[in-house]
Parts: structure tokens; sequence; C-alpha cells
């Protein structure tokens, strides 16, 4: 499992033309699964990405998490994450889980957020066509891969 977490001041998904959800100041989530992951995996992320200490303290300094800031976070699943491009120009999808997979994950590491974030918890919908829009504040984009550990 995958996630790429930028830090935001706003960030917001459009499904059909219509307003689907919105954060002010926190993070935005992409989150990328594939057929190996599990719920272990989403648990681990969910908790990683909470306890990121990305946002400005006083001295402005990294040294604080959403929570300490009180912030939202909106996560969106993007199966791209999982990306091949090692042979041609065309990459390849197929270590990014099928549906069946992918969603009860995604709806399960949605759920982990809800509990390690004392802000609001916004996603997109799974599999939709969607309109993103966000601000990046920094910018401040971090890539974690929950298979590396680091």
């Amino acid at each position: 499992m995958r996630v790429l977490v930028q830090r935001v001041s706003q960030a917001s998904v459009a499904i059909g033309g219509k307003m689907h959800s919105s954060v002010e100041h926190g993070l935005f989530v992409l989150l990328g699964i594939e057929e190996s992951d599990s719920r272990d995996d989403a648990s681990w992320l969910a908790h990683k990405v909470a306890s990121l200490r990305i946002f400005a303290d006083k001295e402005g300094i990294m040294n604080l998490s959403v929570n300490e800031i009180k912030g939202q976070v909106l996560v969106i699943s993007q199966f791209t994450l999982h990306a091949k491009t090692k042979k041609g120009s065309r990459p390849s999808y197929i270590r990014a889980a099928h549906p069946d997979t992918a969603i009860p994950l995604y709806e399960y590491f949605i759920d982990c957020m809800q509990h390690e974030v004392r802000g609001a918890v916004r996603a997109g919908v799974f599999g939709a066509d969607m309109k993103v829009s966000l601000i990046n504040e920094g910018p401040v984009t971090i890539w974690i891969d929950s298979k590396a550990k680091e």
C-alpha cells in the first residue's frame, strides 16, 4: 500500500461536476492499493500519516502533526501509484489491486484515519472520475510505502 501525502491549505474533489468533498488546512492523501496489501498495511499507514510532523510550530520548524494543528484529511483512491514504467512508454498497472480487494481496504483505511485523526476525514469515491483541486503548502509532499517501512 502506498500513499502520497501533501500538506495543503485546502483540497477538494468534484464528481460529475458537483462538489463531493473538501477540507481546509490539513492533509491530502492519495492511496494506492496492490493485491498483496492487507488490513495491517492500512492501519500502519493510517497511523504513520496521522503522526507525520510536517506542520510548522511557532518557530517555523516542521514539528506538528495534523492532530496538533486540528487539521482535516482528504483521502482519494489512486491505483496509478502502483504503475510500472520499466518497459516502453505505457505504464502497466498489473500490481494495482482489483476492486474486490481494493474497495474494502480503501474503506478500512478511511475508517483507520477517522480513528487516528481528530479532525474531519473526507474521501472521494473509489473508481469515480474525479476532479481534484488543492493548494499544496510548502510545497510538502511525502511518499510512504507500507512494504518499505523506513
